[in-house]
């Protein structure tokens, strides 16, 4: 499978990205979402093209690769022609 051999940031992160960055959190099985913000000790995050924002720990997020994010737009809009979100 594509990115099987990324490996999560364990270091601590550098300064919280600037918001729209996408990003992957790799302790929700590589999720890939905006960044929104710093919610206390943890990164907010929301899905491509909108939707419920959740919490990451910044340590287990990296920036995602060009691919991840065209997947996940794709996904987005194939829902979209579904009907299954607006």
């Amino acid at each position: 499978m594509y990115g099987e051999n990324v490996c999560p940031n364990t270091q601590q992160p550098p300064d919280p990205p600037a918001p729209g960055t996408l990003m992957v959190d790799t302790g929700r099985g590589d999720r890939v979402g905006e960044f929104r913000g710093v919610a206390g000790p943890y990164w907010s995050l929301r899905p491509v093209g909108g939707g419920r924002e959740w919490e990451a720990e910044p340590r287990l997020v990296r920036l995602a690769l060009p691919m991840e994010g065209l997947r996940a737009r794709t996904a987005r809009l194939n829902a979209r022609s579904r009907g299954e979100v607006l």
